[in-house]
């Protein structure tokens, strides 16, 4: 088995892979509402996000058809949404709002900064916006946006906050109770540690009711839909049952390990990749203060092509990940989520000693 370093899908533990293993169910009987709801209702518990406020929606699909769900469901008819953008991620969601016809600026920042609050309150004093959008984690660069001030210039606008947390949510801090996101986008096979396969999202309650008014701009991407049959122990379309289980074993995992300790557990195998890579002679991305806690941006050392590293490395078990944007050919990705040991980020920056020395 490969050890994948790459930012999901990524590798899972044996319980998580055993609950695909159970019998065949039918998606509109008891035994498979029984798991849905149990999974749903774990969710807001395990991040923090108060249930008396905070609603969870499943939706079969990429964490990617999660944040176009929230993007075409989030905004009013004749509104307008401000995309902050220091990414590849950032710019997909420009071009989500785009694909479903809903009024859309973007805010730019260099790929390898942080947005400036500053420029997004006066950017939202110009127009009347009715939702902000922002990614918390970019793995183009991996790079960790600071969502608490973003999120107080949205409180103090009055507008709503739209979160991409697909690659952070359970491997960064996420404050929801202090940031008050109107929703949250993340996906399974990520932090959480199940499979490719089912997103979800967490929306405030009242929320979740007013976008029963908002357009349907499409007829599977359409939050309330998937929300409200849930609600009803029902789903409005055919669920990837089996990988459903296994996110609920994945999460029950996570509720067992705790959210922060997971963090930690990440910190100190981010830790052993940069150490270690930066021991080796080669050079990070980004300064410290700006990286994440889950993906690693290496510069490929002199000489060496991506395709001939990525080879090397994988005849020895670990497969990374290639630069993405403007670093697509001059860098390298190592991502450190998933059931993987530290032992095995120990082996992983010896076999790149041996590949670039």
């Amino acid at each position: 088995m490969h050890i994948l370093l790459n930012p999901g899908p990524v590798n899972v533990s044996p319980r998580v892979r055993a609950a695909l293993g159970g019998p065949d169910i039918c998606h509109r009987e008891p035994e498979y509402f029984d798991v849905q709801d149990a999974v749903r209702a774990q969710l807001p518990i395990v991040f923090g996000a108060p249930p008396s406020e905070y609603t969870s929606v499943l939706l079969t699909g990429s964490g990617t058809a999660m944040v176009e769900a929230m993007i075409a469901s989030a905004v009013p008819p004749g509104g307008r949404l401000l995309v902050v953008r220091n990414g590849v991620y950032g710019q997909r969601i420009g071009q989500m709002a785009a694909a479903h016809a809903v009024a859309c600026d973007t805010l730019a920042a260099p790929l390898v900064e942080r947005p400036d609050p500053g420029a997004v309150d006066r950017a939202l004093a110009r127009t009347r916006y009715d939702a902000l959008a922002i990614v918390h984690h970019e793995t183009t660069t991996g790079l960790l946006n600071d969502l608490a001030p973003i999120a107080a210039v949205a409180r103090a606008r009055r507008v709503r906050l739209l979160v991409d947390a697909v690659s952070s949510l359970g491997g960064e801090r996420f404050d929801c109770p202090s940031w008050a996101p109107d929703a949250v986008a993340c996906t399974a096979n990520k932090c959480v540690q199940g499979l490719p396969g089912i997103s979800f999202a967490l929306v405030r309650r009242e929320f979740m009711e007013t976008m029963r008014a908002y357009p349907e701009r499409s007829v599977y991407l359409h939050l309330p839909r998937h929300h409200l049959d849930q609600e009803r122990r029902s789903t409005p379309f055919t669920p990837a049952v089996q990988i459903v289980r296994a996110m609920q074993a994945a999460v029950e995992e996570l509720a067992e390990e705790t959210v922060a300790a997971r963090i930690a557990r990440y910190a100190r195998a981010a830790a052993i990749v940069r150490e270690g890579l930066e021991a080796l002679g080669l050079t990070l991305l980004l300064p410290p203060t700006l990286r994440s806690n889950t993906l690693t941006t290496i510069k490929l050392p002199f000489g060496v092509a991506y395709s001939t590293l990525h080879d090397a490395l994988k005849r020895e078990g670990f497969v990374i990940y290639a630069g993405q944007g403007a670093f697509a050919d001059v860098c390298f990705r190592v991502a450190n989520m998933g059931h993987v040991e530290e032992a095995d980020f120990r082996r992983f920056v010896d076999a790149v000693g041996a590949c670039v020395g």
